[in-house]
Formats: C-alpha cells, structure tokens, sequence
C-alpha cells in the first residue's frame, strides 16, 4: 500500500534531520571519522590522501586540545569508528534520499540507526566522564556530542509514531 507523503517543505524536522544526515555523511563519517582509521597514531604520521591535510590537523587540534580519547584512539574507539564508516555512512546516503522524497521504508532502519547511535555515543560519554581517557573539558565535549544524543532521539520519536511517517497527520491518526 502506497501513502502519500506530505511535501519536504512541510515536514521542517525532516529538514534538520536531513540537515544533520548530510553533515554526517560529508563532514563526520568521511572526514573526520575517517582521519582516525588511516592515521594509526597520530603523533607520527604522514598525510594521508584524504582527508585534507587542513582537516586532519583541526582532527588533531581538537583532540589535543579537548578530547583525550580521540587521539589515544583505542580499540572499542575505532571499533565505534568502523561502524560509522562501513554502517552509517551508507545508511546517510540512503536516508537523505528517503527523508526528501518521504519514503516509509526508511522507518525500521532509522530506528535501528538510532538506537546503535544511542549506544556508541552512551559508551563514548561514559569514556569522556569517567574513562582511561576522561577529558578536562567535559561540558565543551558534551556540547560537541550533543547533536548525536538529540538526533536520533528525534529520529525515535519521528518513526516510533506511525509505520507512514511522512504522510498526513490526517493519514496518520486512521492507522
């Protein structure tokens, strides 16, 4: 049964999630996730291809200078980097696509991506408050993480609602 999805321009918190999905996929996954799983340790490297070398030093800068973990990079961390490359980074390009055109299969997967979202960053907090690697600046690296704890608990409350959630609300209240 196909339903018809309400217009882009009307579904404003789709925008910001798109918004979100496509700095994930440009700028987090690819770039800066990305930084950590070719440069192994990052006090002696040589430049890698891609990323930029402008974007691998503010990787770096923002590591020494806030987030300990990030560059101490220890194993359940690039464990936690994989999953964004191979997983999520996928799962980007398909939603920006599902989320403008308001496609419902796109439903169970984004409740998958955010549940896992909200495991890995939990685990990455518990780190930054009280791990190995606990960093001295943690209300700077709580706001940096934030978008990725109000995210996906946008994305739940999105798809939890109706298995057609980019139709009507009229549609949506006859289900």
């Amino acid at each position: 049964m196909s339903t018809p999805s309400l217009p882009l321009k009307q579904r404003p918190v789709d925008i910001a999630i798109i918004v979100f999905y496509v700095v994930n996929l440009f700028f987090i996954t690819y770039i800066v996730d990305l930084e950590q799983l070719v440069i192994k340790d990052p006090v002696h490297f040589n430049y890698p291809w891609w990323p930029p070398r402008a974007l691998v030093d503010l990787v770096h800068w923002y590591g020494t200078s806030f987030d300990p973990v990030l560059m101490a990079r220890p194993a359940w961390w690039r464990a936690t980097i994989w999953i964004d490359s191979l997983f999520f980074g996928p799962f980007y390009a398909v939603a920006i696509y599902a989320y403008a055109k308001g496609k419902n299969w796109i439903r169970l997967v984004s409740i998958m991506w955010a549940s896992v979202m909200l495991t890995n960053v939990t685990i990455i907090l518990f780190e930054e408050v009280l791990g190995e690697h606990a960093t001295p600046h943690l209300a700077r690296v709580f706001l940096a993480n934030a978008a990725w704890v109000i995210f996906p608990l946008i994305v739940l409350w999105r798809m939890w609602k109706s298995a057609y959630p980019f139709a009507s609300s009229v549609k949506n209240s006859n289900i």
